[in-house]
């Protein structure tokens, strides 16, 4: 009787038919074609799982999980690089990447108040890995927004159970997007926001590397899309009278690519993918954290945990080939906020109503 109650309950967050930008505008961004799925599942070997809570008249939240490959990741760590863009944020595990350059858990986004549990489901997960029965030290990634206007975020609803469950149900393929995971309470310029994705694959003379983007959209400004003032024309901005509340919030951008690079060109690559944010209108407000987290998926730059010498040599992307993976980048970036704002539909919560955005408006701005 508690599951059929608890699947009524998920219904008004789940079950609507996935929308996304592309799809729906027949608008491009930029000049790269996608991956298959328009997703990060299109870098080889990634997978995303999701859990999403939504019961009750103020639970809101959920947790995403991110898996660069396969294996045991503690074992076969992957080179990783955090850009702090914005550090009014909660995001752990960052001084490890950005000092030995490598990412040793998969990468799980949840709420403000729930990064410990996010810390403990990645430590359970990861000792429970064959092979780790000697690890006495794990560096868990957790990343968050602030879901506190939708979601009772002083509750702590997200449980490390929750972070297992989403990071045994992370496949590739097709990733929901809007109002799901760790996307299911979040606010975007004043409208619904949530999970999005997207994917670029540059031509074969740049290597036809795959560059895949996840975000979780939480922050405001005054949204523009392909230079268009959507939010001034619908009147619904940061500083404007119809919207008073600040363009608090964060933004969660996570890069993975199939380029071999280590972590000065992630560092790098990871800086183009935050200057998306100003592209649609975001302003990194005052309370606003910006993270951009990137990751490379490719075998040869795999970074083993016991290492079988003193010298590793690496195969990496040279500097002057790195221009196409910098805008494959911006335009995912891009791309996957947008469809976070596509995909997500009106919502209550704790404190009040958030309003999806109104996409045939803005469908007759971009035709007009």
């Amino acid at each position: 009787m508690m599951k059929k109650i608890l699947l009524l309950l998920f219904l008004p967050a789940m079950l609507h038919a996935q929308t996304r930008f592309r799809e729906d505008t027949g608008e491009a961004i930029g000049i790269l074609k996608t991956g298959a799925f328009n997703a990060i599942t299109d870098v080889p070997r990634v997978k995303v799982g999701q859990v999403t809570l939504f019961s009750s008249s103020d639970i809101r939240t959920g947790v995403t999980a991110i898996l660069p490959h396969d294996g045991n990741i503690f074992q076969q760590k992957v080179p990783a690089a955090v850009f702090v863009a914005n550090g009014f944020g909660k995001m752990a595990g960052i001084s490890q990447v950005n000092e030995l350059g490598n990412l040793e858990t998969p990468v799980v986004l949840t709420n403000t108040l729930s990064v410990a549990a996010g810390m403990e489901g990645l430590i359970t997960y990861t000792l429970a890995q064959p092979g780790n029965e000697k690890v006495r030290s794990v560096n868990a990634v957790v990343g968050e927004t602030n879901d506190g206007f939708l979601n009772d975020i002083t509750g702590r609803h997200v449980r490390p159970e929750h972070v297992l469950q989403a990071l045994k149900d992370a496949k590739t393929g097709k990733v929901d997007e809007g109002n799901v995971g760790a996307g299911t309470g979040t606010i975007c310029f004043g409208w619904k926001g949530g999970i999005g994705t997207s994917s670029r694959v540059l031509p074969s003379k740049s290597g036809k590397y795959t560059v895949g983007v996840l975000v979780q959209t939480n922050f405001g400004g005054v949204l523009e899309i392909k230079g268009i003032p959507v939010g001034k024309n619908l009147g619904k901005y940061f500083l404007s009278d119809q919207l008073n509340d600040p363009a608090d919030g964060s933004c969660l951008i996570v890069v993975a690519t199939d380029a071999p690079l280590s972590h000065r060109n992630l560092e790098r690559l990871a800086k183009r993918a935050w200057s998306a944010l100003a592209r649609v209108g975001g302003i990194a407000s005052n309370g606003s954290g910006e993270y951009v987290l990137a990751f490379s998926t490719n075998e040869k730059v795999r970074i083993p945990h016991n290492q079988p010498g003193p010298t590793q040599t690496l195969e990496e992307v040279h500097n002057d080939a790195m221009s196409p993976l910098f805008l494959g980048a911006i335009e995912a970036t891009e791309e996957a906020i947008l469809n976070s704002l596509w995909a997500a539909r009106t919502v209550s919560g704790k404190n009040g109503v958030s309003e999806e955005l109104p996409r045939e408006q803005v469908k007759k701005m971009l035709k007009r």
